[in-house]
């Protein structure tokens, strides 16, 4: 097994042989800014602490199974992981400063384990290399939810490039649309820019919708208030028939707004104590 290892590092041809003699492996290690060390049969990284300004580690086209042994690395701004064999996104929460995280080709199932990386600016998680019938999912913790993959961009906000080409989720409606107007910084989706023009047109076709969905509730709310039958009356004298045929003609049951119900109620009972006097002081009653 080929592990990444200070060893390993200053048996490079490209690395410790050609620095000027003299100077020890460590003091080499420790002014080291990028290593290169792509398509090496790779299998795992071992201790790199040594490392400590590291800021651009290339690990491409290796076999790498797990990401490890990175905590040191709080100065990494760049790592490139893409076409490994990496099952999950794990022990990054170290790297404050990584702004590019490529991990395309790989065996990813679930985006996680980036809540803290808030400099973030480009994630590459495309063509996942995973078996019939599993999709890429991303984790409620990473994303505060499940439901819309918007979401991402609340723990991301300097996110400027997302590749996310050769999964389901750039299948589901209006994926690019609700991307592109839920991250206003974002100029570059699956390898496509976005044009001002456009983000401005989804926002503001996205803010007319929303009205739309609010005046539409409060219609709704309005009309759906509770309304004032006979029954409100209970109690308040005897009505005669023809009053109460006369209100229920006039639609006195229907559902209407809670003012014009009060009025209503008003009038009724007015109606009512005229009809009953005139009842008292008809013939029939001397």
């Amino acid at each position: 097994m080929v592990r990444l290892t200070a060893d390993l590092i200053a048996k490079s041809k490209n690395n410790f042989k050609k620095k000027k003699r003299g100077i020890s492996l460590q003091e080499y290690l420790r002014t080291l800014t990028h290593l290169y060390f792509s398509s090496q049969n790779i299998e795992d990284i071992g201790d790199l602490s040594m490392c400590r300004n590291l800021t651009v580690l290339y690990l491409y086209d290796n076999h790498i199974t797990h990401i490890c042994n990175l905590d040191f690395a709080c100065n990494l701004t760049h790592l490139y992981l893409q076409n490994n064999n990496i099952t999950r996104i794990e022990n990054l929460s170290n790297l404050l400063k990584l702004s590019k995280l490529y991990l395309g080709g790989n065996r990813i199932t679930v985006v996680e384990g980036m809540e803290r990386l808030s400099k973030l600016e480009e994630l590459h998680v495309e063509s996942q290399r995973l078996a019939p019938g599993e999709k890429l999912l991303f984790d409620p913790r990473t994303l505060h939810s499940l439901a819309e993959l918007e979401e991402v961009f609340g723990s991301w906000p300097w996110l400027l490039q997302m590749d996310l080409r050769g999964n389901p989720a750039c299948k589901t409606t209006k994926y690019r649309d609700r991307l592109i107007t839920a991250c206003r910084r974002l100029k570059v989706l699956d390898g496509r820019d976005i044009h001002e023009v456009t983000r401005e047109f989804l926002i503001n076709w996205k803010a007319s919708k929303e009205a739309k969905k609010k005046k539409s509730k409060h219609v709704m709310a309005t009309f759906n208030s509770p309304p004032l039958t006979n029954d409100a009356m209970v109690g308040e004298g005897a009505r005669p028939p023809h009053v109460c045929c006369h209100a229920n003609m006039h639609g006195w049951k229907l559902q209407q707004p809670y003012r014009v119900q009060q009025l209503k109620g008003s009038l009724y009972r007015q109606l009512n104590h005229v009809a009953v006097t005139s009842d008292m002081c008809s013939p029939t009653h001397t």
